[in-house]
């Protein structure tokens, strides 16, 4: 994916020290640089096999005439402009010497050539030394990750923006809840958006199951088997909150999917059922596109919103998906995403993900009709 990169870094003892892409003949000396360098937390040659062969990362190595001295592996998330450093190394006996900090620098580099704006990363608390490299590069701590190690040490959570004309605005504080089943994105994303309007809002999985029931269309394994916006918005309207619902084409909504004659009209009955009953409970309903100038004047009201994206332009697949958008700025918007997209990922490279506005007008498009619809939610007693 990425370009082909070397660097030659010349340091002051005159020694020279070749910063470059990895390559498969590399394995060997990667493990066991990974065995002279952690104790625990360590890399598979499995895993290095992977990402060594992997897309949609960056992974460097420095070489010492024909030793591998350091690596540094970061990795991409499709269909945003965030990326992560899963890990980064150097050999003990030639830190101190500004190695890790060109590695980094280089790991940037790239980073920015494939497109992403904001690098993440995480430290374990006790690791001073990196601390003060990271901080130093312009890293900022926005939160931390409880146990996360395998000694059970804490670790920081740091983002730079690595554009320069990217800004690093104070992410708002905001809860996620990770989606406890395949079809529960929308339960788990209205919980999120709840629970930061209201701390009586418990996020847990038998709401998570209360929600879905009230708001599903799902009819004996028919429709999609997400939920419904006007499912969502009168199961949070029930719940004592305020809801807007933007819909930018008529009811119904999905049963392209759906051949069955008999099943396909009961789905149409259940989405009429959610429409006359958003009527009676007087829940807005605007048959509108919901831009990106509703979304910021909703955001600085102090209302939650919910999107339903399309997820393939982060996983290929063409599957409806609710998240909860949480901040807005000049050149992104940020999400919570309820799903864990795989296993190298952890649960905050699924909180304030970046998505650029152009991306989002994309992503927020869903099936051949192009569907659009949000949901704004504020408190009950909250006045516009």
């Amino acid at each position: 994916m990425e370009k082909t990169m070397e660097v030659h870094v010349p340091l002051l003892n005159s020694q020279t020290f070749t910063i470059r892409d990895t390559q498969v003949a590399d394995l060997s000396a990667l493990v066991a640089l990974e065995q002279r360098c952690f104790a625990t937390d360590r890399l598979s040659k499995r895993s290095f096999s992977y990402w060594i062969k992997a897309k949609h990362r960056v992974f460097m190595v420095v070489q010492q005439d024909d030793q591998i001295i350091g690596y540094g592996l970061v990795i991409m998330r499709k269909g945003t402009r965030l990326a992560r450093l899963y890990s980064i190394a150097i050999d003990k006996n030639i830190e101190g010497k500004g190695i890790g900090r060109q590695l980094m620098l280089a790991l940037e580099t790239q980073t920015v050539a494939a497109g992403k704006l904001f690098l993440r990363l995480e430290v374990e608390k006790t690791n001073k030394r990196a601390i003060g490299l990271y901080e130093s590069m312009g890293y900022k701590i926005f939160g931390d990750y409880a146990h996360y190690y395998e000694n059970n040490g804490d670790a920081f959570r740091m983002q730079k923006p690595i554009r320069q004309a990217a800004k690093h605005n104070q992410l708002p504080s905001y809860p996620w809840y990770a989606q406890t089943t395949d079809f529960t994105c929308g339960p788990a994303a209205l919980m999120m958006a709840m629970a930061s309007l209201s701390e009586q809002t418990v996020m847990e999985q038998p709401l998570e199951f209360d929600l879905w029931r009230e708001a599903t269309t799902i009819f004996m394994m028919a429709g999609h088997g997400g939920c419904h916006p006007l499912g969502l918005a009168l199961a949070a309207e029930k719940r004592g909150f305020k809801v807007k619902v933007y819909i930018n084409q008529p009811l119904p909504l999905f049963t392209s999917g759906v051949r069955q004659p008999v099943k396909k009209h009961t789905v149409e009955v259940i989405e009429q059922q959610f429409e006359s009953r958003a009527q009676q409970q007087n829940i807005p309903v605007l048959y509108a596109d919901f831009d990106l100038n509703a979304l910021k004047d909703a955001l600085e009201s102090g209302s939650k919103v919910l999107s339903l994206i399309s997820t393939y332009q982060m996983d290929g697949y063409k599957v409806p998906h609710w998240v909860a958008i949480t901040a807005i700025d000049e050149e992104c918007l940020y999400l919570h995403d309820p799903s864990v997209p795989e296993q190298h990922a952890a649960g905050f490279d699924c909180q304030h993900i970046p998505v650029a506005l152009d991306d989002f007008i994309k992503l927020s498009s869903y099936g051949k009709t192009k569907l659009c619809t949000a949901l704004v939610i504020s408190k009950a007693n909250f006045k516009e």
